[in-house]
Order: structure tokens, then sequence, then C-alpha cells
């Protein structure tokens, strides 16, 4: 995962370049079921149409170790609710500011999606998400 959207470049470079501060918030990341060309576009955009909704889901939080050579990897596996109905095919993730709503930060489709069904786990293992400003 290496997008940036276009809300948190406005932010790093506003505080990066002195015009205004930005606050570490707290990060979580949603499971999004758009596996179409515009996916990366609208998750650019902030459009959240496509986040997994129902049958138990809930946004979770995710922690990253500290950054070397420009990229940072996720220091804990994420363990999302077990399904309670059927939530679609997993084609990406992005990192978010707040629980529900709020702001996509990065984003990034999935290596292999992943179809969710009553009964079913996603998981991201430790280390297994990266991302890269490089």
């Amino acid at each position: 995962m290496s997008a940036a959207s276009n809300y948190l470049e406005d932010k790093v470079l506003n505080h990066t370049l002195g015009n205004a501060s930005y606050a570490q918030p707290t990060i979580y990341i949603g499971l999004f079921t758009n596996d179409s060309t515009n996916a990366s576009v609208n998750l650019e955009a902030g459009t959240l149409s496509d986040e997994v909704s129902g049958g138990g889901y809930a946004r979770q939080t995710i922690d990253f170790g500290e950054s070397s050579g420009g990229t940072a990897s996720n220091n804990a596996t994420v363990t999302f609710p077990t399904a309670t109905a059927n939530q679609g095919t997993i084609s990406h993730v992005a990192i978010m500011d707040a629980v529900t709503g709020g702001n996509v930060l990065f984003y990034g489709s999935v290596t292999t999606a992943k179809q969710i069904q009553n009964g079913d786990t996603f998981q991201i293992s430790n280390g297994n998400l990266s991302i890269s400003l490089a």
C-alpha cells in the first residue's frame, strides 16, 4: 500500500511547510469490496461507498512500527470480527482516521482478493501490511 489520499497529502504538506498543524490521529483499517478500476480513484477522493457493512463488520485499530527507508509495516496481527453474514470480496484496504466515517489516509489493493462469507474472518498478519512514501 503506497498511495496517500488527497486529504492526507494536503495535511502533510500544510504541516511540513508551516501552514497548519496536523495532530497524529488514532488510525483504523477498513475493508472495501470495490474491485473495479475506479476503486483507487474513489478511495483517493475519500469515497467510502464500497466499505464492508453489516454482518458483524467493524474497522479495527492498527499499529505500525517506526519507518525505515521510507516504509513502515504493521507491528501486530489485526483480526476482524467473525462475519455473521456474507460480506463480499475484499479487494482493497484503507487506513482511516476514525472508527466510522472520517477520512482515508492511505489505501491500496490486497495482493489476493478474499471472499468473506458467514463464519469467516479477515486477518492481516504482523508485518504483512506496509506503507511506503518512497
